[in-house]
């Protein structure tokens, strides 16, 4: 009987063990594993990037923002409102004045903003890169679309609506690494692929679908025979997309854009763009929160003393990959 009793208290011992481990104590120790990727409120990520009015950028900061939710942290939008370098570092500066938890940077151009970003991280403040890179700063990584295989697959796609003969242009930005590396990736596989494919034009449409329909106009009159033109930009297919119809010549040149703004769906649908490349723009803003957390709560350690050894804490680069939307499956891609 003894034993018996004895038992019985072992087992209830136990028991009310198990209950103080796993509903009584508190959570004494920092943000980890045992608690969860859970952060505070008063834990503030920002998002900075230009042309902040853009439909081009609700999906990543709609991806920032549930990144935050789960994460129980806050998050705030800022940016260039214009597509202005100048204005894009003043702003960047004055997010790192603020002290945040981090900052996730999209570059309108991979050299102007080095400095804020290094000042950033010099400051112990993350920062990573998303869409556009600056990979000379101290940024920690980027996420974001690989755009030289982006220009490839668009070379490879246009050659199904065009063939393998006949004169081609781009409209791009090209000041901004990005489209540079859409651009060469198309070119390069004109080149090494398709050498009776001739790139005639490749103009600056400044991300501006009024600059692009004039650029296109123009192209189209100085080569009449023209037959597709990719253009590395939501705002800029659409614009090509309307010189094309203004110039009748919607079933000669074939257009091959960039994302997936309802205007650039629309014209996909009704055939004025042959193609569209989408990127995974939820994915860029969602991981890139998911990093900067992991940072800022010194939750990634590849080894103990990685800032001594120069190790990275992250995936320097991660690629958050692009499909191909055509008429055939372009209802999928409507926001719902």
């Amino acid at each position: 009987m003894k034993k018996l009793l004895l038992l019985y208290l072992v087992l209830i011992g136990t028991f009310l063990v198990y209950l103080y481990t796993a509903y009584i104590r508190e959570d004494e120790g920092p943000i980890g594993r045992d608690s969860g990727l859970r952060g505070e409120m008063d834990q503030k990520y920002v998002m900075v990037n230009f042309l902040t009015g853009i439909d081009y950028w609700k999906n990543g900061l709609k991806g920032f923002e549930d990144a935050a939710e789960a994460l129980g942290v806050s998050v705030e939008y800022r940016g260039a409102t214009q597509y202005d370098v100048n204005e894009e570092v003043t702003v960047l500066e004055q997010v790192i004045a603020r002290k945040p938890a981090g900052i996730a940077v999209s570059a309108i151009n991979p050299e102007a903003l080095n400095a804020a970003i290094n000042k950033a991280v010099e400051a112990g403040i993350p920062v990573v890169m998303f869409d556009s890179d600056a990979p000379d700063s101290k940024a920690y990584s980027f996420l974001g679309t690989n755009n030289y295989n982006a220009g490839v697959t668009a070379a490879r796609k246009m050659v199904e609506f065009t063939g393998t003969r006949g004169k081609l242009g781009v409209i791009t930005q090209p000041n901004q690494l990005n489209h540079q590396e859409r651009t060469k990736g198309f070119q390069d596989t004109l080149r090494s692929e398709y050498p009776n494919l001739q790139l005639v034009s490749v103009e600056d449409g400044k991300g501006d679908q009024l600059v692009s329909e004039q650029k296109a106009a123009g192209m189209i009159a100085e080569y009449p025979d023209l037959k597709g033109i990719f253009v590395t930009e939501a705002n800029g297919g659409v614009g090509v997309g309307n010189a094309v119809l203004s110039a009748g010549k919607l079933d000669q040149v074939r257009i091959i854009s960039f994302d997936t703004d309802k205007r650039t769906l629309d014209m996909v649908k009704s055939g004025t763009i042959a193609a569209t490349l989408a990127q995974g723009t939820w994915n860029m803003g969602y991981w890139s929160l998911m990093q900067l957390f992991l940072l800022r709560n010194e939750l990634v350690e590849p080894m103990p003393n990685w800032r001594e050894s120069n190790v990275p804490p992250l995936p320097t680069y991660v690629d958050t990959g692009i499909t191909i939307v055509t008429k055939s499956n372009v209802d999928n891609y409507y926001a719902k």
